[in-house]
């Protein structure tokens, strides 16, 4: 499948397109919220975003309706056969012994080969490990696309860490120090732009006044739902 997305409005709309032999074009929300799309295998690709930005008002009602059934994360045993979120998606984990210790996401799966796989300790700690990896890039790539609408507050190049927090999605210090917990790389992209904008508007005012979430709101106006849509995954 091809990995494609469209722009409604300030949202991103990702979606998995698949091509088959059929005349016509289907849009499906998954109850997981992804949308899958089956389209000809003639049709044009611009085509084809343009009947799903059609569609674009009834997809996100769709996701926000299914949002409301999002089960919080369970704890986990890391054992081969529980699922793991990774940017709002449950992979079913596998894990192997191996000689080599290394994590892969390979056709809809977590694959963890160790040295020790009976040992839930050591393949959480190699599976952490593997976040942060996938956190730091995603996050980079977060604040690079959307420091665009920072352009006359000039914010420069924040520098960024990755600190695991107990009970906080990210920060911002005194010094335009912007860190993001790890943790925050299991939900959708939308719940991380949300708080890489929420932690760039702190660059520019550093409290929870009016100002703040008037600027907030006028760079991500549906701020509100992923918001909420990261705090249920992250119960």
């Amino acid at each position: 499948m091809e990995q494609v997305e469209i722009s409604y409005g300030s949202t991103i709309i990702p979606f998995a397109l698949k091509r088959s032999d059929r005349k016509t074009m289907s849009i499906t929300v998954q109850p997981d919220t992804t949308v899958q799309v089956t389209a000809p295998k003639e049709a044009e690709l611009e085509k084809v975003k343009k009947k799903v930005e059609q569609k674009a008002r009834w997809i996100t009602k769709q996701q926000r309706f299914f949002e409301n059934f999002l089960p919080a994360t369970p704890k986990r045993e890391y054992v081969s056969g529980e699922t793991h979120l990774y940017l709002g998606r449950q992979y079913r984990l596998k894990v192997e012994d191996s000689k080599i210790n290394s994590v892969k996401l390979i056709a809809g799966r977590i694959i963890v080969e160790c040295t020790s796989p009976k040992n839930p300790d050591f393949v959480k700690q190699l599976l952490s490990g593997w976040y942060k990896s996938h956190a730091e890039k995603r996050f980079e790539n977060a604040i690079k696309e959307n420091k665009r609408f920072f352009k006359k507050h000039d914010i420069g190049n924040p520098p960024l860490e990755i600190k695991r927090m107990a009970k906080r999605w990210g920060s911002c210090t005194s010094k335009g120090k912007i860190i993001l917990n790890p943790e925050i790389i299991k939900a959708p992209s939308k719940c991380i732009d949300y708080v890489v904008i929420h932690e760039l508007c702190h660059l520019v005012h550093h409290h929870h006044g009016k100002d703040f979430y008037e600027l907030q709101e006028k760079i991500m106006p549906d701020w509100r739902r992923w918001k909420e849509r990261l705090e249920k995954i992250m119960i």
